[in-house]
């Protein structure tokens, strides 16, 4: 891992409260949506648990899918926390960074029990090296955005959108 990314537990570290509610809107919904790049270089949008422990942000599933066929051929991926319907709009979360596939068994086991089990049989594992998180929310004022959003290395800086 380069300067430029960072794992969840260096994330956390970096920006403990942006962090938080980051995890949160991530935790929110189960299902989240993962952009990876085609061969061709186009975007696929594919549906994806993931599991936040240990330092960790891993993505896991069922092997052979096209998503890990692209993770391993271009790690570049952003994930999408998903979003609630109005009034319920607390704000969503993104993540983007690179995608490093896991073959260590221990590591696996282990993530299992962490994820509350899975599927029988064999599956793949990926834990996420964070280059950008990003949060969209509604203002306590309900008459504009805020944006907020994180590099490796620098604050937190927010935009409002009118």
């Amino acid at each position: 891992m380069d300067e430029s990314h960072r794992n969840w537990a260096g994330f956390a570290a970096e920006a403990p409260e942006f962090a938080a509610f980051v995890r949160e809107r991530i935790e929110a919904h189960r299902h989240r949506t993962m952009a990876t790049l085609r061969a061709d270089g186009s975007p696929r949008i594919s549906g994806i648990e993931v599991t936040i422990s240990d330092g960790e942000f891993w993505i896991g599933g069922l092997p052979a899918s096209r998503k890990f066929d692209d993770l391993r051929r271009d790690p570049r991926v952003a994930i999408h926390s998903g979003s609630d319907d109005a009034p319920a709009f607390r704000g969503d979360a993104r993540l983007s960074g690179r995608a490093v596939q896991v073959d260590d068994e221990a590591l696996k086991s282990a993530f299992l029990v962490a994820a509350g089990g899975g599927p029988p049989g064999p599956f793949e594992l990926f834990k996420l090296e964070i280059g950008e998180a990003s949060t969209v929310r509604e203002a306590d004022t309900h008459d504009h955005l805020v944006i907020e959003f994180w590099r490796p290395g620098e604050p937190v800086r927010r935009l409002e959108r009118y």
